[in-house]
C-alpha cells in the first residue's frame, strides 16, 4: 500500500506549495491526508461487510446491479492506466536527465514500457510486493538527497507565506496534492490479498501516518530552498549532478510503483474473463497467455498516453480531475448510503462510532444535523466528502488555463 501510494505524487507537491503558498499548502495537505484516512477507513467496513468485493467494479455491482459494475470497472481500469501512463513519462523524464537527452524521448519511452510489462508478468501480487519495499526505499532516498542537495545548493529563497494566483494554477496545485493520496482505487484488491483482512486498519494507518509527514516535510524543505520556480517533478530542482543522483535513487519507484497499478489493472481484466471457472490459478496456454495478451495491452496504451501528454503536471492534473477525486473522495458517500439501507437502526449508530461518514451518517442523523455541536462539525465533515469529490471534477473540467 506505501509502495502503491508514495510515489509519483509527492514529486509534484514542492511546485503546488510553490503555487498555493506555504500556509495554505500545508492546511490542505493534512486536511486531505486525515480526509484519504477517513475514506479508506469506509472502504475497509464495506468490504468487511461484502467479502466477495474485490476491486471498485464489485462494488458498482453491489451497490447498482450490473451498470453499476461497468461504469465503475471502466474509470477504475481508467485511471490506473493513466496512473502507468504516468510513470512512463517520469521514466522519460529521468532517462533525459540521466543521458543529456542522448537519445529521443519516443525510444526512452519505450524502453520504460517494456521494463515495466517484464516486471508486471508475475500473476500475483505476491511475487510483486517483494518490489515494493525497493520502491519505497528508494523514493524515500531521492527525496532526502534532493532535500540535503537543494539545501547545500540553494542557501534559501525568498518564500512566500500566501500566494496570489488565478484559479487554474492554484487548482492544478490541489488537483496534484489530491493526486498523492490517491491509492483508494488499489484497496479493494490489496485487502483481498491480505492473510489477516482485519489487520488493514493498522496497514491503512500506518500508511497515511508515513505519507502525510513525508508529504508535509519535503514539499516544504524543498520548496523552502528551491523557491517559486522548483521543479516539478521536484527531482529536478538539484544541480546537474545530483539531479542524476537523484533520478538514479528513484528509479526503483518510477518503474515499481507503476508496475503495481499495471498488475492491479490488468488482474481486474483476467479475473473478469476467467471468474466463475477453475482456469484463473492454472498454468495452462489459455490463461497465461490471456495475462500475457492483457498486461502488454494496456501498458501499449499507457505508454501512448505518456506521448500523447508530455507534461507532469498537467497529466497528474488530468487523472485527478477524472477518476482520484471520484475514488478517493466522492465514492465513498454513495457506498454508504447503500449500506445504510442493509443495516437496522441501531447497527447504524454501533456503526457511527466505528467513524462511517457520508450520506451513511446523513441518512441516520436526519432531522437532527444541529442539535448539538458534534452533530454540526460530524454534519459538515460527512457533506464535505460529498462535495470535495463533485467540485474537483466539476471545477476541473471547467477552468481554462490563461492566456
Amino acid at each position: 500500500m506505501i509502495a502503491e501510494t508514495i510515489s509519483l505524487g509527492i514529486l509534484s507537491l514542492p511546485s503546488a506549495v510553490a503555487a498555493l503558498g506555504i500556509v495554505p499548502a500545508i492546511v490542505i495537505i493534512i486536511s486531505l491526508g486525515l480526509l484519504a484516512t477517513y475514506t479508506g477507513y469506509v472502504i475497509g467496513q464495506f468490504k468487511m461487510r461484502y467479502p466477495h468485493v474485490h476491486n471498485m467494479a464489485d462494488a458498482g455491482e453491489v451497490l447498482m446491479g450490473p451498470i453499476g459494475r461497468e461504469i465503475l470497472g471502466a474509470a477504475q481500469l481508467l485511471f490506473l492506466v493513466f496512473i502507468m501512463g504516468s510513470h512512463i513519462l517520469t521514466f522519460i523524464v529521468m532517462m533525459n536527465t540521466l543521458t543529456d537527452h542522448g537519445t529521443c524521448s519516443i525510444v526512452f519511452g519505450v524502453a520504460g514500457m517494456i521494463l515495466s510489462l517484464v516486471l508486471a508478468l508475475p500473476r500475483t501480487l505476491k511475487n510483486v510486493s517483494w518490489l515494493s519495499i525497493s520502491s519505497f526505499i528508494s523514493i524515500l532516498a531521492a527525496v532526502f538527497v534532493t532535500m540535503i542537495g537543494i539545501a547545500i545548493q540553494h542557501p534559501g529563497k525568498a518564500v512566500e507565506i500566501t500566494v496570489k494566483s488565478d484559479l487554474y494554477h492554484a487548482f492544478l496545485a490541489v488537483s496534484n496534492i489530491v493526486f498523492a493520496y490517491a491509492g483508494h482505487v488499489a484497496f479493494f484488491g490489496f485487502i483481498s490479498e491480505l492473510k489477516e483482512p482485519a489487520g488493514y486498519p493498522k496497514a491503512l494507518y500506518l500508511l497515511q501516518g508515513s505519507n502525510t509527514t513525508l508529504y508535509t516535510v519535503s514539499a516544504i524543505v524543498i520548496y523552502i530552498y528551491g523557491g517559486k520556480d522548483v521543479a516539478s517533478p521536484a527531482l529536478g530542482s538539484t544541480g546537474p549532478i545530483l539531479r542524476k543522483v537523484a533520478y538514479g535513487v528513484a528509479m526503483p519507484t518510477i518503474v515499481i510503483a507503476g508496475v503495481i497499478n499495471g498488475h492491479v489493472a490488468s488482474k481486474y481484466l483476467y479475473v473478469r474473463i476467467f471468474r466463475g471457472t477453475n482456469k484463473m490459478s492454472q498454468r495452462t496456454f489459455l490463461s497465461l497467455g490471456t495475462w500475457v495478451a492483457i498486461t502488454v495491452v494496456l501498458w501499449v496504451i499507457a505508454w501512448i498516453i505518456a506521448e500523447a501528454i508530455p507534461v507532469f503536471n498537467n497529466l497528474l492534473s488530468l487523472i485527478t480531475a477524472l477518476f482520484a477525486s471520484w475514488f478517493t473522495c466522492e465514492f465513498l458517500p454513495i457506498q454508504l448510503n447503500h449500506l445504510a439501507q442493509q443495516y437496522e437502526s441501531k447497527q447504524l449508530i454501533m456503526d457511527l462510532t466505528d467513524g462511517l461518514s457520508g450520506l451513511f451518517w446523513l441518512y441516520i442523523n436526519k432531522g437532527k444535523y444541529f442539535s448539538s455541536p458534534r452533530k454540526i462539525f460530524l454534519t459538515f465533515l460527512n457533506s464535505f466528502v460529498f462535495v470535495a469529490g463533485a467540485t474537483i471534477v466539476s471545477v476541473k473540467s471547467r477552468i481554462q488555463k490563461p492566456v
